[in-house]
């Protein structure tokens, strides 16, 4: 069955590129060119990973992807403007799985979506028992990992990387190894992504108020997974 990418960006060229070029690769396409026509395809057409322009008209890609972490937990691309690091940052804390920046090749693109499609809808018959530790039940056959009773609401980026913490609870991961265990070997993002997604874990666990362990920073080796946290 052909996945479903929903692509919100108000430039109408570029969108009319990335629908052909993406329909050729087996892609069902739909493009927004605003976020108010973004939002009602997202709940018409329910798409497997939304493409979003950080520069919309009237309003802020980054405000639309707040809105939809609240609710949903569909994979994110962002777009941005070449050079905006801030916006490349924001859009990984606030939960996007990967970002690529104007201008782009198409190639590149569908390169990442494929990347993106396969860490959050890969196959898990693996690893597919849940795991529970320090409060937190992960679940990798739904991709919820639930404190107490609180879904956490983590984006695919954030899941995979919890997830090798768990699965290696009580050792180091370094950054390559991290990134290497949660995201194959498609990570494309810049490294320092792993840091900006690891504070948006604990933001998350610290709010749930049920998680007991700790994911401690172990400066110059990586991070480690604790299921008490330290006194």
């Amino acid at each position: 069955m052909s996945k479903k990418i929903l692509v919100i960006d108000d430039d109408r060229k570029l969108g009319e590129l990335v629908s052909e070029y993406l329909s050729g690769y087996d892609f069902e396409i739909r493009v927004a060119l605003d976020g108010k026509e973004g939002r009602r395809l997202l709940e018409s057409f329910i798409p497997d990973l939304l493409v979003l322009d950080v520069m919309l008209p009237g309003e802020s890609g980054l405000d639309i992807l707040r809105e939809i972490r609240t609710t949903k937990s569909v994979p994110v691309l962002v777009l941005t403007a070449r050079g905006e690091e801030e916006d490349r940052i924001v859009g990984l804390e606030l939960g996007a799985d990967d970002y690529l920046a104007k201008p782009f090749h198409p190639r590149e693109l569908l390169a990442r979506i494929r990347a993106i499609l396969r860490r959050t809808n890969g196959d898990m018959t693996a690893k597919t028992k849940t795991i529970e530790l320090a409060g937190l039940r992960l679940m990798p056959e739904s991709y919820r990992v639930v404190a107490g009773n609180q879904d956490l609401g983590l984006s695919g980026a954030e899941f995979g990387i919890l997830r090798a913490l768990m699965e290696n609870a009580g050792r180091v991961l370094g950054r390559d190894e991290l990134m290497n265990l949660s995201r194959g070997r498609d990570h494309l993002a810049f490294d320092r992504s792993i840091d900006v997604h690891i504070s948006s874990i604990r933001k998350k666990l610290r709010e749930s108020g049920a998680f007991t362990g700790e994911i401690r920073t172990v400066w110059g080796a990586g991070y480690l997974f604790t299921v008490e946290a330290e006194k």
